[in-house]
Protein backbone atom coordinates (compact mmCIF):
# COMPACT_ATOMS: atom_id res chain seq x y z
CA UNK A 1 0.00 0.00 0.00
CA UNK A 2 1.26 3.51 -1.06
CA UNK A 3 0.76 5.93 2.39
CA UNK A 4 1.39 9.65 1.50
CA UNK A 5 1.24 11.73 4.90
CA UNK A 6 1.12 15.77 4.01
CA UNK A 7 3.62 17.38 7.08
CA UNK A 8 4.29 20.70 8.36
CA UNK A 9 6.89 22.66 9.99
CA UNK A 10 5.17 25.08 12.81
CA UNK A 11 6.29 27.04 15.50
CA UNK A 12 6.82 25.29 19.28
CA UNK A 13 3.56 25.52 20.88
CA UNK A 14 5.79 26.49 24.14
CA UNK A 15 7.42 29.33 22.22
CA UNK A 16 7.38 32.86 23.05
CA UNK A 17 5.58 34.26 19.83
CA UNK A 18 6.03 38.14 19.40
CA UNK A 19 5.00 40.29 16.70
CA UNK A 20 6.99 41.64 14.04
CA UNK A 21 7.75 45.21 13.03
CA UNK A 22 5.48 44.43 9.75
CA UNK A 23 2.58 44.20 12.48
CA UNK A 24 1.26 41.05 10.43
CA UNK A 25 3.96 38.18 10.82
CA UNK A 26 6.15 37.17 14.39
CA UNK A 27 9.18 36.61 15.02
CA UNK A 28 10.93 33.42 13.73
CA UNK A 29 14.50 34.22 14.88
CA UNK A 30 14.46 32.62 17.72
CA UNK A 31 11.35 29.88 17.10
CA UNK A 32 11.56 26.90 18.04
CA UNK A 33 10.10 24.44 14.75
CA UNK A 34 8.71 21.40 15.07
CA UNK A 35 6.13 18.94 13.13
CA UNK A 36 2.60 20.05 13.66
CA UNK A 37 1.01 18.05 16.45
CA UNK A 38 -1.80 16.26 14.30
CA UNK A 39 0.75 15.72 11.62
CA UNK A 40 2.35 13.68 14.18
CA UNK A 41 -1.00 11.26 14.46
CA UNK A 42 -0.65 10.76 10.50
CA UNK A 43 2.92 9.70 10.42
CA UNK A 44 2.01 7.54 13.00
CA UNK A 45 -1.37 6.12 11.53
CA UNK A 46 0.28 5.61 8.55
CA UNK A 47 3.15 3.65 9.98
CA UNK A 48 1.05 1.30 11.49
CA UNK A 49 -0.94 0.75 8.49
CA UNK A 50 1.98 0.22 6.76
CA UNK A 51 3.44 -2.60 9.56
CA UNK A 52 -0.09 -4.01 9.30
CA UNK A 53 -0.48 -4.03 5.58
CA UNK A 54 2.86 -3.69 4.03
CA UNK A 55 3.92 -1.04 1.65
CA UNK A 56 5.72 2.73 1.56
CA UNK A 57 5.32 5.99 3.37
CA UNK A 58 6.09 8.79 1.75
CA UNK A 59 6.52 12.71 3.94
CA UNK A 60 4.88 15.15 1.41
CA UNK A 61 5.82 19.16 2.65
CA UNK A 62 5.55 22.44 1.72
CA UNK A 63 8.08 24.87 3.43
CA UNK A 64 11.32 26.57 3.97
CA UNK A 65 14.75 24.32 3.30
CA UNK A 66 14.36 24.49 7.16
CA UNK A 67 11.35 21.94 6.85
CA UNK A 68 13.31 18.92 5.77
CA UNK A 69 14.05 19.10 9.87
CA UNK A 70 10.47 18.14 9.91
CA UNK A 71 10.74 15.58 7.33
CA UNK A 72 13.55 13.87 8.41
CA UNK A 73 11.53 14.01 12.38
CA UNK A 74 9.17 11.54 10.12
CA UNK A 75 11.48 9.76 8.87
CA UNK A 76 13.75 8.72 11.78
CA UNK A 77 10.17 7.89 13.35
CA UNK A 78 10.11 5.17 10.54
CA UNK A 79 8.55 6.97 7.04
CA UNK A 80 10.64 5.63 3.88
CA UNK A 81 11.16 8.74 1.81
CA UNK A 82 10.55 12.25 1.88
CA UNK A 83 9.72 15.47 -0.67
CA UNK A 84 10.00 18.51 0.33
CA UNK A 85 8.55 21.23 -2.40
CA UNK A 86 10.80 24.48 -1.82
CA UNK A 87 10.49 27.82 -3.81
CA UNK A 88 10.55 31.34 -2.85
CA UNK A 89 7.74 32.22 -4.90
CA UNK A 90 5.40 30.06 -2.74
CA UNK A 91 6.58 31.55 0.39
CA UNK A 92 3.52 33.56 2.14
CA UNK A 93 0.77 30.81 0.48
CA UNK A 94 -2.68 30.37 1.80
CA UNK A 95 -4.18 26.90 2.49
CA UNK A 96 -6.00 27.34 -1.65
CA UNK A 97 -1.83 27.89 -2.87
CA UNK A 98 -0.39 25.23 -0.43
CA UNK A 99 -3.47 22.79 -1.35
CA UNK A 100 -2.59 23.46 -5.40
CA UNK A 101 1.39 22.85 -4.63
CA UNK A 102 0.25 19.39 -2.63
CA UNK A 103 -2.05 18.39 -5.03
CA UNK A 104 0.31 19.09 -7.84
CA UNK A 105 2.95 16.36 -6.42
CA UNK A 106 0.38 13.99 -5.60
CA UNK A 107 -0.76 13.65 -9.19
CA UNK A 108 2.93 12.29 -10.33
CA UNK A 109 3.18 9.98 -7.41
CA UNK A 110 0.93 6.84 -6.66
CA UNK A 111 -0.89 6.93 -3.36
CA UNK A 112 -3.78 4.51 -1.71
CA UNK A 113 -4.13 7.06 1.46
CA UNK A 114 -3.18 10.25 2.00
CA UNK A 115 -3.28 11.52 5.81
CA UNK A 116 -3.24 14.93 7.27
CA UNK A 117 -3.74 16.27 10.43
CA UNK A 118 -6.85 17.72 10.57
CA UNK A 119 -5.06 21.94 10.85
CA UNK A 120 -2.05 23.35 11.32
CA UNK A 121 -1.61 25.22 15.15
CA UNK A 122 -0.31 28.19 13.20
CA UNK A 123 -3.37 29.43 11.12
CA UNK A 124 -5.73 26.84 12.38
CA UNK A 125 -7.47 27.10 9.23
CA UNK A 126 -8.68 23.55 8.67
CA UNK A 127 -8.30 23.86 4.84
CA UNK A 128 -5.77 22.16 3.14
CA UNK A 129 -6.63 18.37 3.38
CA UNK A 130 -10.39 18.88 2.41
CA UNK A 131 -9.01 21.16 -0.45
CA UNK A 132 -6.19 18.82 -1.65
CA UNK A 133 -8.67 15.64 -1.56
CA UNK A 134 -11.27 17.88 -4.37
CA UNK A 135 -8.14 18.59 -6.24
CA UNK A 136 -7.46 15.06 -6.62
CA UNK A 137 -11.41 14.35 -7.01
CA UNK A 138 -10.85 11.80 -4.62
CA UNK A 139 -13.35 11.23 -0.86
CA UNK A 140 -12.23 12.71 2.06
CA UNK A 141 -13.18 11.89 5.97
CA UNK A 142 -12.32 14.40 8.28
CA UNK A 143 -11.80 14.25 11.95
CA UNK A 144 -10.77 10.66 12.05
CA UNK A 145 -10.43 8.69 15.75
CA UNK A 146 -9.96 4.95 13.98
CA UNK A 147 -9.62 4.27 10.58
CA UNK A 148 -9.86 0.38 9.05
CA UNK A 149 -8.96 -0.34 5.91
CA UNK A 150 -11.00 -3.15 4.26
CA UNK A 151 -10.88 -4.74 0.47
CA UNK A 152 -10.43 -1.20 -1.77
CA UNK A 153 -12.14 0.55 0.93
CA UNK A 154 -11.48 2.53 4.48
CA UNK A 155 -14.05 2.50 7.40
CA UNK A 156 -13.61 5.78 9.13
CA UNK A 157 -14.94 6.48 12.94
CA UNK A 158 -14.88 10.44 12.78
CA UNK A 159 -15.39 12.59 15.83
CA UNK A 160 -19.02 14.96 15.58
CA UNK A 161 -20.16 17.29 17.89
CA UNK A 162 -21.29 14.86 21.18
CA UNK A 163 -20.67 11.97 19.68
CA UNK A 164 -19.06 9.64 16.67
CA UNK A 165 -20.32 8.68 13.14
CA UNK A 166 -18.54 5.30 11.21
CA UNK A 167 -18.56 6.34 7.38
CA UNK A 168 -16.77 4.31 4.54
CA UNK A 169 -14.97 5.41 1.29
CA UNK A 170 -13.66 3.88 -1.75
CA UNK A 171 -9.57 4.05 -2.06
CA UNK A 172 -7.82 6.38 -2.81
CA UNK A 173 -9.07 8.66 -0.03
CA UNK A 174 -8.10 11.09 2.14
CA UNK A 175 -8.25 11.96 5.84
CA UNK A 176 -7.52 13.94 8.74
CA UNK A 177 -6.53 12.71 12.13
CA UNK A 178 -7.89 13.91 15.30
CA UNK A 179 -6.78 13.53 18.97
CA UNK A 180 -7.71 9.92 20.33
CA UNK A 181 -6.57 8.31 16.73
CA UNK A 182 -3.25 6.68 18.34
CA UNK A 183 -0.31 7.76 21.04
CA UNK A 184 2.41 8.73 18.11
CA UNK A 185 6.04 7.13 18.59
CA UNK A 186 9.55 8.90 19.43
CA UNK A 187 12.02 8.80 16.87
CA UNK A 188 14.76 6.08 18.71
CA UNK A 189 18.45 6.92 18.28
CA UNK A 190 18.71 3.86 15.39
CA UNK A 191 16.05 6.22 13.79
CA UNK A 192 17.71 8.85 13.25
CA UNK A 193 20.63 7.84 12.09
CA UNK A 194 18.80 5.83 9.94
CA UNK A 195 16.82 8.78 8.90
CA UNK A 196 20.15 10.76 7.41
CA UNK A 197 20.48 7.92 4.78
CA UNK A 198 16.57 7.85 3.42
CA UNK A 199 16.08 9.63 0.36
CA UNK A 200 14.74 13.32 0.60
CA UNK A 201 13.75 14.81 -2.78
CA UNK A 202 13.44 18.73 -3.24
CA UNK A 203 11.85 20.25 -5.46
CA UNK A 204 10.81 23.68 -6.82
CA UNK A 205 7.51 25.34 -8.43
CA UNK A 206 8.64 24.67 -12.08
CA UNK A 207 9.65 21.08 -10.92
CA UNK A 208 5.74 20.13 -10.55
CA UNK A 209 4.55 22.26 -12.69
CA UNK A 210 2.78 25.03 -10.90
CA UNK A 211 2.72 28.61 -12.32
CA UNK A 212 3.97 30.68 -10.08
CA UNK A 213 1.13 33.52 -10.03
CA UNK A 214 -1.02 31.15 -8.96
CA UNK A 215 0.47 30.79 -5.27
CA UNK A 216 2.44 32.46 -2.95
CA UNK A 217 1.31 36.08 -0.92
CA UNK A 218 0.02 37.65 -3.92
CA UNK A 219 -2.46 35.31 -4.75
CA UNK A 220 -3.60 34.80 -1.18
CA UNK A 221 -7.56 35.02 -0.68
CA UNK A 222 -7.69 35.41 3.01
CA UNK A 223 -4.80 38.44 3.79
CA UNK A 224 -4.04 39.38 7.01
CA UNK A 225 -4.42 42.99 7.90
CA UNK A 226 -2.77 43.35 11.15
CA UNK A 227 -1.79 41.11 14.34
CA UNK A 228 -2.52 42.01 18.04
CA UNK A 229 -1.35 40.64 21.55
CA UNK A 230 -4.37 39.56 23.08
CA UNK A 231 -5.28 42.84 26.30
CA UNK A 232 -4.09 42.45 29.37
CA UNK A 233 -6.29 41.13 32.19
CA UNK A 234 -6.99 42.96 34.81
CA UNK A 235 -6.09 41.69 38.31
CA UNK A 236 -8.67 39.89 40.40
CA UNK A 237 -10.56 42.35 42.50
CA UNK A 238 -11.75 40.82 45.96
CA UNK A 239 -14.99 41.97 47.31
CA UNK A 240 -14.58 41.64 50.99
CA UNK A 241 -17.19 42.41 53.67
CA UNK A 242 -18.42 40.55 57.39
CA UNK A 243 -21.20 38.72 56.37
CA UNK A 244 -22.72 37.62 53.11
CA UNK A 245 -25.31 40.54 52.25
CA UNK A 246 -22.45 42.91 53.10
CA UNK A 247 -20.41 41.33 50.11
CA UNK A 248 -23.57 41.72 48.00
CA UNK A 249 -24.57 45.10 49.02
CA UNK A 250 -20.64 45.98 47.81
CA UNK A 251 -21.02 44.16 44.95
CA UNK A 252 -23.90 45.85 43.65
CA UNK A 253 -22.71 49.05 44.38
CA UNK A 254 -19.69 48.35 42.22
CA UNK A 255 -21.51 46.80 39.48
CA UNK A 256 -23.52 50.15 39.29
CA UNK A 257 -21.43 52.77 39.78
CA UNK A 258 -18.06 51.70 38.78
CA UNK A 259 -18.43 49.33 36.40
CA UNK A 260 -21.71 50.35 35.37
CA UNK A 261 -23.17 47.03 33.99
CA UNK A 262 -26.62 47.27 35.98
Amino acid sequence: MELVVLVKQVPDTEALVQIADDGVSIKTQDIKWVMNPYDELAVEEALRIREAQGGTVTILSVGTQKAQETIRTALAMGADKGVLVTDPAADGSDSQGTARILAAVLKEIPYDLIIVGQRAVDEDNYQVGAAVAEMLSIPQVSLVVKAELMDGKIKCTRAIEGGSVVVEASLPALFTTQRGLNEPRYASLPGIMKAKKKPLEVKTLADIGVDAATVGAGSRKLRIKSLKMPPVRQAVRMVEGEAPADVAAELVKILHDEIKVI
